[in-house]
């Protein structure tokens, strides 16, 4: 890991904050607006905000991060291997917490943007949505396991979804550049099960929640499930869902 670790206090700090993190197509952004929607909570869009935290690393510091600025779509996937594209994720090793704890303590400040709010309170507190963090660089961040949850789709379901989102042509210029998708995809879906490996191995390790996506759960399911589980509906709101 190549940033700063977290201090003891700032778990403390973020006590407000639950977190949706996972795999690429799980359906975090889905259940974080249903949360929205439905509770009143304020989302901060981790993925979003990395456009913004590229200008803010350096390369002595962030090596992997800083590597993506100038990259033009679809030059980090072509002529590389899964292990190396995953090798070479900032996530991997950490690059993005620093960034991501500085601007969850500072969301007063950043509320002009939309994809941030207001400061959460224990009673209305902040969603985090965000592929880009492990569980080894989450755990510290928590006071207790209920605030984080980690969902990984089915490869099945994860393949339907990338192909559905890559037949929209702006989407897959604007992740592939000229490269062509059907040619990408198997790329994108190998690095994403290195992820996922990644994900459950490190969950385990730290005892935090993994649940698996199939489809099988209707959205509002879910989103009532996480809504219980971070302390947003009684705890009779819903049911735990298949993993």
């Amino acid at each position: 890991m190549n940033t700063q670790l977290p201090s003891d206090t700032t778990a403390e700090r973020l006590a407000h904050v639950r977190w949706i993190a996972g795999g690429t197509a799980a359906g975090k952004s889905t259940a974080a607006r249903a949360l929205a929607e439905q509770y009143g909570v304020e989302i901060f869009n981790g993925d979003r905000a990395e456009h913004r935290w590229l200008a803010r690393c350096t390369p002595q510091r962030h090596p992997h991060l800083a590597a993506l600025r100038g990259t033009p779509p679809g030059g980090g996937w072509e002529g590389r291997t899964p292990e190396q594209v995953f090798r070479s994720m900032a996530g991997l090793h950490g690059e993005t917490v620093e960034f991501l704890v500085d601007d969850l303590d500072d969301l007063d400040d950043l509320g002009d943007f939309d994809d941030l709010g207001g400061r959460g309170t224990a009673e209305q507190p902040v969603v985090v949505d965000y592929f880009g963090i492990l569980p080894d660089h989450l755990a510290p961040l928590l006071t207790r396991p209920e605030q984080a949850v980690f969902l990984l789709p089915t490869p099945e379901f994860r393949a339907d979804a990338l192909r559905a989102r890559y037949a929209d042509r702006q989407h897959a210029r604007a992740t592939w550049g000229s490269g062509d998708p059907s040619d990408l995809l198997p790329l994108r879906l190998a690095r994403d099960a290195l992820w996922d490996r990644e994900v459950r191995r490190q969950a385990e390790r730290h005892g935090l929640d993994v649940v698996t996506v199939d489809g099988s759960v209707p959205a509002a399911e879910r989103a009532g499930w996480l809504a219980a589980r971070f302390g947003l509906a009684g705890p009779g709101g819903a049911q735990t869902p298949h993993r």
